[in-house]
């Protein structure tokens, strides 16, 4: 471990940061570079955030979120490794040393952030808990699912959201509990449950797996905050600014117009902003431990955040989902990255 790596580990632990019992805190940059991949946790299946195809090939913004990283400190996106986990899993295997990183749509909450040893690096997607329903029952709004039998995936924020909402609107309903997504929308699809109800991405991602989409439809209403992005383990302040740099890269890069198409070409102009970004001149790669092309490799070999979104969730995928908050605050959205400079 190197001089400055030492101090920063020396540093977290006075601070009390370091949490008894969790695997390699404070040296999981040094162990991931020592060993050559990343080990990142994701879901068991979910389409657009991560999901393996047919010949074992993963895919979706959380997968690419961990391809980001590894671009940054490899020089190559590929070096990843997968592993999928449900949602009772996922702190455990990240707490434990399992995993090296958590991006599996999870929520950033005030008992995660403060009470797992865990840190949230950032929010690669802003979602918020909906209700799906079929259009046979002719529902229009959630206001109109008092007794109803309502399938849920246990260990998520839903659980508590679902009973605040009927609660605060003197509703009654049945929770149906599974322990994965798949199991959920295929107690909806057997008629175990009237409703199912999680993130609204993950809803349009679960309705094309129905035989029938059309006939699920998607409840306008939107009951909570829902944050989803990248976690890790408290203790390593260097492997934590790595991974929230690499998605900040990838905004960045969107708002200054550099794509993975045209990224050689934006790096021969004369825009500062764009060659800080890029490694050209002023900011140095070793202030994340990284070269000076760590940013350039994440956008060369992944996509800024735009195309990340486009391909995996947006207008260019099966799920067809609008930018919303997830556009740039420039237009129209609440994405926004602190300067490269």
């Amino acid at each position: 471990m190197s001089l400055k790596r030492m101090s920063l580990v020396a540093a977290t632990a006075l601070a009390g940061l370091v949490v008894t019992g969790t695997a390699n805190a404070g040296a999981t940059f040094d162990a991931v570079k020592k060993k050559g991949f990343l080990q990142c946790g994701v879901t068991t299946g979910l389409p657009g955030f991560s999901a393996p195809d047919e010949k074992g090939n993963w895919t979706g913004i959380d997968v690419d979120t961990c391809r980001a990283v590894a671009a940054a400190l490899f020089g190559d996106a590929q070096k990843v490794k997968f592993t999928p986990l449900n949602a009772k899993e996922r702190f455990t295997a990240l707490q434990s040393g399992e995993i090296d990183m958590l991006s599996r749509n999870t929520t950033w909450t005030y008992t995660r952030d403060t009470s797992l040893g865990l840190n949230f690096a950032g929010v690669n997607y802003y979602d918020g808990q909906g209700f799906m329903v079929s259009k046979k029952l002719g529902v229009k709004s959630a206001k109109e699912l008092s007794g109803a039998a309502i399938c849920i995936q246990a260990g998520t924020t839903t659980e508590l959201n679902l009973a605040d909402y009927f609660r605060a609107n003197k509703m009654e309903y049945t929770a149906i509990t599974y322990d994965t997504s798949e199991e959920t929308i295929k107690g909806f699809e057997a008629g175990r449950c009237d409703v199912l109800t999680s993130d609204q991405s993950q809803l349009y991602a679960l309705r094309i797996k129905l035989p029938k989409p059309d006939d699920a439809v998607v409840l306008p209403e939107v009951i909570s905050k829902e944050p989803l992005g990248p976690v890790v383990r408290q203790g390593d302040d260097e492997w934590f600014n790595l991974v929230r740099w690499s998605l900040y890269a990838q905004l960045n890069a969107e708002e200054l117009g550099v794509t993975s198409k045209n990224i050689d070409e934006m790096a021969k102009g004369t825009d500062p902003n764009v060659k800080r970004l890029l490694g050209g001149e002023g900011v140095a790669g070793s202030f994340l431990g990284v070269d000076d092309k760590w940013a350039y490799n994440i956008v060369k070999q992944v996509g800024n955040y735009g195309e990340m979104f486009e391909r995996n969730v947006g207008q260019s995928s099966p799920l067809k989902i609008s930018r919303g908050l997830n556009a740039l605050w420039s237009k129209g959205g609440i994405q926004y990255a602190p300067p490269v400079r």
